[in-house]
């Protein structure tokens, strides 16, 4: 199976969102602002008429807060209790948002006005599972079906009803039975192993889990539910092979290694699910999770919504939903996430790292630092919790301490090799930043060791030679590789046109900025760029548009009091080479 194969059926998830999500609301939907932090309040809905509480609704919903348009649309609901469209909606925000025991009442109208509402009938489906109601599980989850996705996520929970009834030979034929596109074997040969292993029948799920492992070897729960199978049945050599082949391919996973140990220990490991609804939950996890990657991210919450209302401490689920959240630009949410990953799973080191960059992403970085300091105190050779520390300083400028954090790290690299660069890339950023460029200059080419060619790399380093008259010629070789590597990268762009600028060529300089600005066109540093290269062509009226653009874009503070100064004065004559210094000092080159 390839992973993208399966989202060109995505049409339905495309649809789903488009309907949760609504227009863009009315301004004179207030009652939704800052609802991302806190739901309304009784006091705040009680004012609100059915209208005002469907606009704050839909506002919410634009702003992806499932939770107050779930609230938004019931006190519309209260005071509207016929509309069909308020119904719905509430129902899909309270599903979105994880408040499953309501969208199971919001379900049972739905369906009952609307007996074809196949979300309707998924999310009864997956209730009456839970409370191992299987006979009643399968009608719901039989009407649930619309297309390839769909197709597959009602077999597979069809199949985990019949185990849970006892009937697991009617379980595997029935995923048998489902014939669609390719990618469909992997989800089949997987979750029919589970049941066959499950129903104590060892021998047919390893054929299944063979065969699974064949068709993705570098599937994590296929390698899991393989190798924990082989730790079981087979030599432990065997199942330490395979979860080592892994370990090469993506190194230190916590649930890979916590599997080597185990095995190396002479331990068995334990079977991946244990029962129905464990199963049922793997299944809404592993499509869930492939959805919120390839942009249906709101059918992906869905599901893994639903794998945690059947299974509410998953783990990988929770990291899902979370990852979903940030990709969405909720750092709060992600957050309230992260907090519910188990203390007692391996992940929860993961979660704990991640915590510290929402709390970040919250302005909240003195919170984030000790977050990780914690963690670090714990394991002081916690190389992603390092990492991470040393990503939040350079966020926040704090160049000598970062150099000396990313330090930490690269000291816990036994052997650096290839994907150890950015460590490199990194702290020379770092280093160059707090004025250490003999360290900065030997950390860039370090980088280029570990990985030839690298765009920022070539970028940086190549920037920075020119910004210092020095190896001109390398230096822009350098920067016009990086363009060919990444010609649609605003930022390599732009180095490329102020290279021009700092060497006098102001003809190309223009060109390239140009460029730059039509694909970073609310970028200020460019902006502000592009205004000094039209002002040495004579293009006067034009470079103070664009400096007062970049004025109007918030540059960095320290950015601003020259910019305002070229626009009341311009700038002055040119009395040097630009090679040899230029007429001002130039722009680090966007890659920290």
């Amino acid at each position: 199976m390839t992973s993208s194969s399966l989202f060109r059926c995505g049409a339905a998830a495309v649809a789903f969102a488009a309907f949760l999500a609504g227009a863009p609301a009315s301004a004179t939907a207030q009652g939704a602002q800052g609802t991302a932090e806190r739901g309304p309040t009784a006091l705040e809905l009680s004012g609100l008429t059915a209208s005002g509480s469907y606009l704050a609704a839909r506002h919410a919903g634009q702003q992806r807060d499932a939770n107050a348009a779930a609230a938004y649309y019931r006190n519309a609901l209260k005071r509207d209790p016929k509309n069909g469209d308020l119904l719905d909606r509430a129902f899909l925000s309270f599903l979105v948002g994880g408040n499953i025991d309501e969208a199971v009442k919001l379900a049972e109208a739905v369906a009952s006005a609307d007996k074809s509402d196949r979300v309707a009938r998924l999310v009864l489906g997956v209730n009456a599972l839970k409370q191992s109601k299987y006979v009643a599980a399968r009608k719901d989850i039989a009407q649930s079906v619309r297309g390839p996705i769909t197709d597959l996520t009602a077999t597979l929970l069809t199949a985990w009803s019949l185990t849970g009834g006892g009937d697991a030979k009617g379980a595997v034929a029935t995923i048998d039975k489902l014939a669609g596109p390719d990618w469909y074997a992997i989800f089949k040969d997987l979750h029919a192993g589970m049941i066959y292993e499950l129903a104590g029948n060892k021998v047919e799920a390893g054929k299944r889990f063979e065969r699974a492992y064949k068709l993705d070897s570098s599937a994590l729960r296929v390698v899991e539910a393989y190798g924990s199978w082989l730790s079981r049945n087979k030599p432990a050599q065997d199942a330490l092979a395979v979860f080592e082949a892994f370990d090469k391919v993506l190194p230190r996973h916590p649930l890979v290694v916590q599997a080597m140990t185990k095995i190396k220990a002479g331990e068995k490991l334990p079977m991946l699910v244990t029962n129905a609804q464990a199963g049922a939950a793997e299944a809404l996890y592993g499509l869930g999770a492939s959805l919120g990657r390839r942009g249906g991210e709101d059918l992906g919450m869905v599901y893994l919504q639903l794998s945690l209302h059947l299974a509410q401490n998953h783990p990988l689920a929770l990291l899902s939903l979370a990852d979903l959240y940030e990709s969405l630009k909720k750092p709060e949410m992600a957050l309230a996430v992260y907090q519910r990953v188990p203390a007692s799973s391996p992940l929860h080191r993961n979660a704990a790292i991640q915590m510290a960059a929402n709390l970040d992403a919250l302005e909240r970085a003195e919170e984030a630092e000790k977050q990780l300091a914690s963690i670090i105190a714990q394991d002081p050779k916690d190389f992603e919790a390092v990492t991470a520390l040393g990503n939040i300083q350079r966020g926040h400028k704090k160049f000598a301490a970062c150099a000396e954090t990313y330090g930490k790290a690269i000291d816990l690299i036994a052997k650096p090799e290839k994907a150890n660069w950015v460590s490199f890339y990194f702290r020379g950023i770092c280093y160059e930043r707090s004025k250490q460029w003999a360290k900065a200059e030997a950390d860039l080419k370090k980088a280029l060791d570990l990985f030839p060619d690298q765009p920022h790399v070539l970028n940086y380093l190549g920037y920075s030679w020119i910004d210092q008259g020095i190896n001109l010629d390398e230096g822009m070789a350098m920067i016009k590789k990086a363009v060919q590597q990444r010609p649609d990268d605003g930022y390599i762009v732009d180095s490329l046109g102020w290279a021009y600028y700092r060497l006098g060529n102001y003809e190309d300089a223009t060109k390239h900025l140009e460029r730059a600005i039509e694909l970073k066109p609310e970028d200020p540093t460019i902006n502000d760029h592009l205004g000094d290269a039209y002002w040495r062509i004579g293009r006067t009226l034009e470079a103070n548009f664009q400096w007062a653009h970049a004025r109007d874009l918030k540059p960095e503070p320290e950015e601003l009091p020259k910019i305002l100064e070229k626009l009341q004065k311009g700038l002055p004559e040119e009395t040097s080479s630009q090679a040899k210094a230029g007429d001002k000092p130039a722009a680090k080159p966007n890659g920290g």
